[in-house]
């Protein structure tokens, strides 16, 4: 009987759940594959959106938009460090695992794989380990994008508040909360810590982690919505900039 049922769990898929397990991966399929397809044609089409106070995030901060020494799109240089910090992200590995390398494709589900599993250790995931540093970069990219989305209430006829400027907000506030939410900054908070009242600022870092550690038992939840808001926004100001849509003045 159990050499029976280690067989059944031995092979690609197979499994003693009975749940249906291959629905989770469908949604990230779907979701993640049409961002990155979004995101890739926006990244390299060269051409930055902005329509009065508004600027796409995917663009931000604008570097070189006249191409006096970068010859590509701009895009490229500042989607380094949001894209490396979501692909390194610890869920969102989970998620693309799972749902595009199939490794393994559900919990308690055969992946087929044969061979050594070195996991991380070399190239291309060993790159995985730089998450912590892209962490820190993502940070600097939230100034720029809270700058953004503050100078999106303001218009050449003075302070405003336009659907863009509320679609601007809405984003930052979301990618700050999946930024804030992040693992490894739960960990530098106090998440290595066996005892806060022996280290200094012990009170300070138990608040801090205590926070953090209520945002970051949400990550996943705003690791998606984030993920729809910065493409949604984007998508916002390149159909507004474009005449397709109105942006309505609320105040």
């Amino acid at each position: 009987m159990a050499r029976s049922s280690a067989n059944r769990a031995s092979g690609f898929g197979s499994t003693l759940r009975q749940d249906a397990w291959w629905v989770e991966i469908l949604p990230v399929v779907a979701v993640l594959g049409l961002f990155t397809v979004y995101a890739t044609f926006r990244a390299f089409e060269g051409r930055f959106y902005e329509w009065g106070p508004y600027l796409s995030p995917f663009y931000s901060p604008l570097i070189d938009p006249e191409h006096h020494w970068w010859r590509l799109s701009p895009a490229l240089l500042v989607l380094i460090g949001p894209l490396g910090f979501r692909a390194t992200c610890y869920y969102y590995r989970k998620a693309y695992y799972r749902a595009f390398f199939l490794d393994p494709p559900g919990c308690a589900v055969g992946e087929g794989r044969k061979g050594a599993y070195r996991g991380e250790t070399s190239f291309p995931f060993i790159l995985q380990n730089l998450h912590r540093w892209f962490l820190y970069l993502a940070i600097v990219y939230l100034f720029f994008l809270w700058r953004d989305a503050i100078r999106g209430f303001f218009f050449q006829n003075g302070f405003g508040v336009g659907v863009g400027s509320l679609v601007l907000l809405a984003n930052i506030s979301l990618l700050t909360l999946y930024t804030f939410s992040c693992h490894s900054l739960r960990h530098l908070a106090g998440g290595k810590l066996d005892c806060f009242s022996c280290t200094a600022f012990g009170g300070p870092r138990h608040t801090t982690w205590r926070w953090l550690s209520w945002l970051n038992e949400r990550h996943m939840l705003f690791a998606w919505m984030s993920l729809f808001s910065v493409g949604l926004a984007d998508l916002y100001v390149r159909v507004v900039s474009a005449g397709v849509l109105r942006d309505f003045r609320l105040l």
